[in-house]
């Protein structure tokens, strides 16, 4: 497993990650952007009725404001009146509509990087999910693409809204009065340090605090994933405790991040009261001077408003934007992850499959330093059924892994009918190979559907028929719903006998030319094993078969049996033959 580097910084890494999302949704953002700007615009024209009345007014008290213009009536109320439900209800329909385009785009975007990360995940090598944390990769892929979505519209958004108001707002100040303008750029100039300091905390107590969450939902994964062990151990009272550390530790970095972001909230109120004493104290000295007029002042004094406004939204969207940015590091840090195992760019093409497997000088890890494989010479010809034996830990299972291509050999190479896996495209190899497991893991859904999944285009007829040979239909049909049954968590409904003719009915409807068996027979009684063993003879026949298993009679029962220790092989002969007297078929 490898990573590419990307940005330093979490905003632009995030932003790095959600650009290639941006072109299918241009239409969308663009209109969402045009609502936006026509919002900015009745924004700054909003205080303007304002102006026109308190002017006229002072002129009809008889004062002289040094520019002429209209006096106050019933006809100028009335516009102005006018003018200014014309304006807020523009302003209004502006804001819906850029919000909803703005929320489409986002969650568009959301879906689709949400997408993009789980087919990432879920093509990641073995090596890659022997060490990731699935609760925390969860979290990942579906609380912190979430938290993205949900700041993009709740902050992101406004953040545009503000920054627009401030510099249009902004250049309208400087054509009333430059000298009070200067106010506004000196408090947007403080602003802009004091954010700059805690930005880079909040990040940094965001991104704990999401670490944390992931530690949670990771620990409750494995609790209760495994609640049987849990509870037969008396396991509650150590996990409620570890739970409860790390949700101490969360609450813990998510108050410190709420606590920098209010703190610079309130330092921004301080500095916005400040900068609106100042222009009170110069405009009232400015329209006694008759430098501008009463209604400069109060269309100054409201942008002042308006335009302070942006400064204390962006101290809050600040902590949120933050905290976002914390959250599409994670997803980030996963999409930076590299496929170490992928289809060649020009895959060979796959002739008609014989089952001839060969492993040839293999040696393989998993990312330590001691290899499991060393130096493993191992031909299977097509149709032979193969026990490997040998104690746990010699190497067995990475054999099978090498052969899917779940993962690479360090060195060496492994061919399936004089092919290299590596030279085969990955779908094609895979659909070339059944697996039933020990702990035959069923998917939530019905069971048609989980027998399904050895070939989706098989037809409703076609999975009864592997089932009848899986010497599963008998007891399927007395289900409640038949094959519409919908089985739980893992298929935690069914007992281990019927999940394990549910997995060889999905290997049967597979129809691959070579068969993994690991451990399929172990763990059942005397019943459900002679059901199991009679649907893998059918299974097996005339196929390639590859059996680890520790069973003797089970080893026996095929053609030949290899013994492996120490990732080597160390006997390898006809299934009546007679092992030397350190090698015990049945030692773990």
């Amino acid at each position: 497993m490898s990573t590419v580097k990307g940005p330093r910084s979490p905003l632009r890494r995030t932003l790095h990650m959600v650009r290639p999302h941006l072109p299918g949704r241009r239409r969308l953002l663009a209109g969402g952007s045009l609502a936006l700007i026509l919002e900015v615009i009745f924004r700054v024209l909003e205080p303007w009725p304002v102006k026109f009345v308190v002017d006229a007014v002072t002129r009809s008290l008889g004062a002289d404001l040094g520019s002429p213009g209209p006096k106050a009536g019933l006809e100028l109320f009335l516009a102005c009146a006018g003018a200014t439900v014309l304006i807020v209800g523009l302003r209004a329909l502006c804001n819906y509509l850029a919000t909803v385009g703005f929320a489409l785009g986002g969650s568009q975007i959301a879906t689709a990087l949400r997408q993009q990360v789980f087919g990432h995940v879920s093509r990641l090598s073995r090596r890659y999910h022997s060490t990731a944390r699935s609760g925390d990769l969860v979290q990942r892929l579906v609380g912190d693409v979430g938290k993205l979505q949900e700041v993009a519209v709740s902050a992101g958004m406004p953040l545009l809204v503000n920054v627009f108001t401030l510099l249009a707002m902004f250049g309208v100040m400087m054509w009333l009065d430059p000298l009070m303008a200067v106010v506004v750029v000196a408090a947007a100039a403080v602003f802009w340090l004091m954010s700059r300091t805690s930005t880079g905390k909040i990040t940094r107590a965001s991104r704990r605090t999401r670490r944390s969450e992931g530690d949670m939902a990771n620990l409750a994964q494995e609790a209760l994933g495994g609640i049987t062990v849990v509870q037969a151990y008396g396991l509650e009272a150590d996990l409620e405790k570890q739970f409860g550390r790390r949700n101490e530790q969360s609450l813990t970095d998510g108050v410190q991040a709420r606590r920098l972001a209010a703190g610079l909230e309130r330092r921004t109120d301080v500095l916005v009261g400040v900068a609106t004493a100042t222009v009170l104290l110069l405009g009232g000295l400015r329209v006694v001077e008759a430098a501008m007029t009463p209604g400069d002042l109060v269309i100054f004094l409201t942008y002042l408003k308006t335009a302070m406004k942006p400064l204390r939204d962006m101290a809050k969207y600040t902590g949120r934007i933050a905290r976002a940015s914390a959250s599409g590091e994670r997803v980030a840090d996963v999409l930076d992850t590299e496929q170490d195992i992928t289809s060649p760019p020009v895959p060979r093409p796959l002739p008609i499959m014989r089952g001839v497997v060969d492993l040839d000088h293999v040696y393989a890890d998993h990312g330590t330093p001691v290899p499991v494989l060393r130096d493993l010479d191992l031909h299977i010809p097509a149709g032979q059924r193969v026990a490997l034996v040998g104690p746990s830990g010699a190497g067995k299972s990475t054999a099978t892994s090498l052969l899917l291509r779940m993962m690479d050999p360090s060195s060496g190479t492994v061919r399936i009918d004089g092919v290299d896996v590596r030279r085969l495209d990955l779908e094609e190899l895979r659909s070339q190979v059944a697996v039933v497991l020990q702990e035959s893991v069923l998917f939530t859904g019905t069971i048609a559907d989980n027998i399904r999944h050895g070939r989706p285009a098989a037809t409703d007829s076609q999975v009864r028929q592997a089932a009848r040979r899986a010497k599963a239909h008998e007891f399927i049909r007395r289900l409640p719903e038949g094959y519409d049954t919908v089985v739980g968590e893992r298929g935690g409904t069914l007992s281990g006998g019927q999940r394990q003719r549910i997995a060889i009915a999905r290997a049967l409807l597979r129809d691959a030319k070579v068969v993994i068996l690991d451990e399929a027979t172990t763990g059942l009684d005397a019943e459900n094993a002679a059901a199991v063993r009679a649907a893998l003879e059918d299974l097996t026949r005339g196929r390639t078969t590859i059996v680890i298993t520790h069973d003797e009679a089970t080893a026996r029962a095929c053609d030949r049996i290899v013994w492996l220790e120490n990732g080597a092989v160390g006997w390898d002969g006809p299934s009546d033959g007679v092992l030397p007297d350190t090698m015990t078929v049945g030692a773990r």
